[in-house]
């Protein structure tokens, strides 16, 4: 850390100089802007205009002939969240079927495109402007998303509505998009102060917004789960009684309604409902004693009972999830300003 003097200029006004190595690396001379802004703790930042039609990262992955599929994936991801805007793929010498598929499938979970593809390379290209995005309200689309993959999950089970299951399935694709480009965004402003000012985010706000997209993330996750299991159970539909499809019923709506209310309490910065939200995830687990009642005879019974146990298991982590949501509130309520 560099220590400087401040200096007095006529008779109100206080100055310090500007490290000129900062300067050159930021191409600064006299009569640019640059901006200030002043943190919780008494701190100020200063940085330049940063301009986002100038940044152009670029990465070259080489990829083996024999690489796994998902390890490309996890690559390209990585290399998204970090925000690179043209990422390379170079095969030693041709992609294979599978390599081809694997990478049209991550994109499509990825604000990219394929803007070049040859049989040995494949050139994606990010399409987002980050300085034109909004961390806030991309949280709130992708909470739009799945509390209406949550009210689905109570329709279907109440009517056994196949069709309505698997469109929540589909679903989890446009919640994984908005999750990626979220933290991309959060990534990037952490390492530029200049698109945290532009996206009105300080650095907790970056942590914190990180775990609430997480969560809602792994809500979205439960939800999918939950759609597959009523699926392979609906053939069984006749076997389970009503009390106990009723139980899970009541647990379901009880858990998306806490959930909702956590991401609501969040934006309002309510304290209101979060102890109510984190008891009750402590308690739901006394809720599977109705599933007693299931038989556990043949092997099919044995399978609806697993089914059962599955989707209150991820009932329960629903109810997890929000109560985690309520902790961040709590400690963001009590941030210094």
């Amino acid at each position: 850390m560099e220590r400087r003097k401040i200096s007095t200029l006529g008779k109100y006004s206080l100055i310090v100089t500007l490290p000129k190595d900062w300067t050159k690396m930021n191409k600064l001379q006299g009569g640019d802007d640059v901006f200030l802004k002043i943190q919780g703790d008494g701190s100020l930042v200063i940085h330049p205009e940063y301009n986002f039609n100038e940044k152009q990262n670029e990465v070259v992955l080489p990829i083996n002939i024999n690489e796994d599929v998902k390890m490309i994936q996890r690559r390209i991801i990585g290399c998204y969240l970090n925000g690179y805007d043209k990422i390379v793929l170079k095969s030693v010498k041709n992609f294979t079927r599978e390599q081809q598929d694997g990478i049209r499938s991550i994109v499509k979970s990825l604000y990219m495109r394929i803007y070049e593809s040859h049989a040995h390379q494949v050139t994606l290209q990010a399409f987002m402007d980050e300085s034109l995005a909004s961390v806030t309200s991309g949280i709130e689309r992708m909470h739009i998303i799945t509390s209406s993959m949550a009210k689905d999950v109570i329709t279907y089970l109440r009517d056994w509505d196949v069709d309505l299951a698997y469109s929540v399935i589909s679903l989890e694709e446009d919640v994984d998009q908005f999750m990626f480009f979220l933290t991309r965004l959060l990534r990037t402003a952490v390492n530029n102060p200049s698109l945290a000012s532009k996206l009105h985010v300080s650095m907790s706000d970056c942590f914190d917004y990180h775990l609430l997209i997480n969560r809602i993330e792994y809500v979205a996750d439960c939800l999918t789960s939950i759609a597959e299991s009523v699926i392979m159970l609906h053939e069984h539909r006749s076997l389970i009684s009503e009390t106990v499809l009723q139980s899970l019923i009541n647990a379901a709506t009880k858990s998306f309604k806490f959930y909702n209310l956590a991401v609501d309490a969040f934006f309002s910065d309510s304290l209101e409902d979060v102890g109510e939200i984190i008891d009750y995830a402590d308690q739901i687990t006394f809720l599977d004693s109705t599933l007693q009642m299931l038989p556990f005879r043949g092997e099919t019974e044995k399978q609806i009972v697993i089914l059962c146990y599955s989707i209150l298991e991820n009932i329960i982590h629903i109810s997890n999830h929000s109560a985690d949501i309520s902790e961040i509130i709590i400690d963001r309520h009590y941030t210094p300003n």
